[in-house]
């Protein structure tokens, strides 16, 4: 590294921590000594050189060679490891849209799939501002409006919101369970004939092979009110539907952590500590103050409140880890997603989410191919993403500890790369200061 600094002696130099920028009018940035983990294998490169020109990864290269073209930005990375960008694939837009991809960012998400076109949303005006670069944010992609069995009751409703969503140009159509048989079997047709992916909840009321018929399961929930109570407690029975998932073809989205949120909404104990996490803060001061109230629906429901469903509540979430574990053995393709609302806060969640994955009993290098790999092929972007290899785009995440040995260590976020632009620590806590800022200021 010394060497490097004294070949470009005519750049000015600035220390940030451990951090070195070398500035310069070459737009190309080196990350010098760091431990890459690649996601195609379970490996991990020690003491490698990562350059990026132009948005793009051009060089993966043992830091000991002799570097061979000038960098404008070199990044020292001893005992630091590099992963590729995060993926958010189950994200709900709660509130202003800059703050929440803020927090996206700053917790190493740089791919969010929306799930679901709000009232007064506009989510194809997101997208194009969001993948145009209008202003920092993940690479996006969005369903239309989440469409229940009121929006769907004849098979001309079917034709008319297919059709809409193929001119709107959304790129999943999201649905609920429980659709008329007819119905949910038309829309499969329909959606087929413009080639728009459906994706969301199971059909609870329906065989189960009718459910991998989508494209993606969006809760593990789903499975549970699919399968009968024989069913579920039959592990035989659940290692052969697992099978028959894997077959299929579609993904499945766990959202663990949202399922254990309900838990700590409705346990009095557990709500009085949610309501003291640090996290709060970057929520509008009206949003926060109606989630951390008696107000809410896991509040107010003995459904969730009552002694006995609070027991019923846990049982359920170490059924939903079993089989997701069950699930991943199978080689059934699972994505990481959260379900972001109320106190399950954007980016950070996605965290917790790996934690819960993790301790379902899948490896971490399991665990985090939920996140980066995976989503990659599911967006059909795998040529372009999803891995640290040469050729692909500059969205990399820089750890201080080894997220191979304790998946918690997503959290150890030194500096995120996103789009080829490098956001070291102070940035992240400054993109995060101004999101408290702004919530602390808005009235809603």
């Amino acid at each position: 590294m010394r060497s490097l600094i004294k070949s470009f002696v005519r750049y000015s130099i600035i220390q940030i921590s451990s951090i070195v920028i070398l500035h310069a009018q070459e737009n190309s940035i080196s990350f010098e000594n760091v431990n890459v983990i690649p996601m195609d294998r379970e490996v991990i490169l020690y003491n490698q050189r990562v350059i990026v020109t132009a948005g793009k990864i051009t060089t993966i290269e043992p830091a000991s060679q002799k570097i061979k073209q000038k960098v404008s930005t070199a990044i020292n990375a001893t005992n630091k490891y590099l992963i590729p960008g995060l993926a958010e694939m189950h994200y709900h837009l709660q509130n202003d849209i800059r703050d929440e991809f803020k927090l996206l960012v700053a917790n190493g998400v740089t791919t969010a799939r929306n799930m679901a076109e709000y009232e007064g949303q506009d989510q194809i005006k997101i997208k194009e501002d969001a993948n145009k670069n209008k202003f920092l944010a993940p690479y996006y992609v969005t369903t239309g409006p989440y469409l229940k069995s009121n929006d769907l009751q004849t098979i001309s409703d079917v034709i008319k919101v297919v059709k809409k969503h193929h001119e709107k140009g959304y790129d999943f159509l999201k649905i609920a369970d429980n659709l008329p048989k007819k119905v949910y079997l038309k829309l499969l047709e329909e959606t087929n004939k413009y080639k728009i992916p459906v994706v969301g909840h199971g059909q609870r009321k329906l065989p189960l092979e009718y459910s991998l018929r989508m494209k993606s399961i969006a809760h593990i929930e789903e499975f549970m009110c699919i399968f009968n109570t024989e069913q579920k407690a039959d592990t035989t029975y659940l290692k052969q539907a697992a099978i028959e998932i894997k077959a299929s073809g579609v993904y499945v989205s766990p959202t663990l952590g949202i399922f254990e949120m309900i838990s700590r909404y409705a346990d009095n104990r557990k709500f009085e500590i949610l309501k003291k996490s640090d996290e709060i803060k970057y929520l509008p001061q009206a949003y926060a103050a109606y989630y951390t109230s008696d107000s809410i629906h896991y509040r107010i429901n003995t459904w969730f409140t009552a002694p006995e469903s609070l027991i019923r509540l846990q049982k359920e979430l170490e059924w939903q880890k079993k089989f997701t574990k069950i699930l991943n053995e199978a080689n059934v393709p699972l994505l990481a997603g959260s379900d972001t609302y109320g106190l399950f806060i954007q980016g950070f969640s996605l965290h917790r989410e790996l934690e819960l994955l993790s301790s379902s009993g899948m490896s971490n290098y399991e665990t985090l191919r939920t996140a980066t790999i995976v989503p990659a092929r599911y967006l059909d972007r795998l040529a372009i993403s999803g891995t640290i290899s040469e050729g692909k785009l500059a969205n990399l995440v820089l750890l201080n500890k080894n997220p191979l040995k304790d998946i918690r260590n997503t959290k150890t976020i030194e500096g995120v790369m996103i789009k080829g632009k490098w956001l070291p620590r102070k940035k992240l806590d400054d993109m995060l200061k101004d999101v408290e800022n702004n919530c602390s200021s808005q009235k809603k």
